[in-house]
């Protein structure tokens, strides 16, 4: 069968090659300006959102009552918890740190906007997170953004006051669209490079007789 051949998928796979070789999509080497701390700090944003996902999907599957009942799920939601709280610190000083940075240089606008979005995103998912605590703290939040969200004509479609929609709103919707754009965000960064210090001299480009030479 010839290089061009096998059909759609193989026309999608060569696509997909040639946009993130293996080189590419999985690194091994990092450039010298990537040692500084606030390159540190997107890593840490997937780790935590990582253990938001697997504490948060634990509580899911036991269900409401066990995370106020036992000492285990008091735990896990403990842990999930304290997790949401790093995770929106480390994202926050990502976020900030690539505005300073001006990180949409170099074609990376897309990358910037669906990093900006995840924020916003994340935002909404913590705010639900707090809707179905089943306590006091949750009660009153809900009630005092009850007003508001029906100021603006929402109140019907995004009801906080209905514990069941917040928790699928939470568990189910938010998470699902947080997750594909977290990896969009991640796919383009890794498509378009680490955003160098403003700074940073220039790399030149290699032409193919640089290439065939090395």
């Amino acid at each position: 069968m010839s290089e061009g051949g096998g059909g759609w998928t193989g026309a999608v796979r060569r696509r997909a090659v040639r946009a993130l070789p293996p080189d590419k999509l999985l690194p091994d080497t990092q450039p010298a300006y990537m040692a500084s701390w606030i390159y540190v700090f997107g890593v840490l944003t997937v780790a935590a959102l990582i253990v938001v996902l697997l504490t948060g999907g634990v509580l899911a599957l036991k269900g409401p009552a066990w995370w106020h009942v036992s000492g285990t799920g008091r735990y896990v939601n403990g842990l999930h918890l304290w997790s949401v709280e790093l995770f929106m610190f480390f994202m926050v000083i990502h976020l900030w740190g690539k505005f300073f940075m001006a990180a949409w240089r170099g074609r990376r606008a897309l990358t910037w906007v669906t990093g900006a979005v995840c924020f916003f995103a994340s935002i909404g998912t913590a705010f639900t997170g707090y809707l179905v605590q089943q306590n006091f703290d949750s009660q009153w939040i809900a009630g005092q953004a009850k007003d508001g969200l029906n100021s603006v004509g929402i109140g019907a479609f995004f009801n906080v006051l209905d514990f069941g929609q917040m928790l699928m709103w939470h568990i189910v919707l938010l998470p699902f669209a947080l997750g594909l754009l977290t990896a969009w965000h991640i796919l383009l960064v890794r498509l378009r490079g680490i955003v160098p210090p403003i700074d940073a001299a220039p790399v030149p480009a290699k032409g193919p007789t640089q290439e065939a030479a090395q």
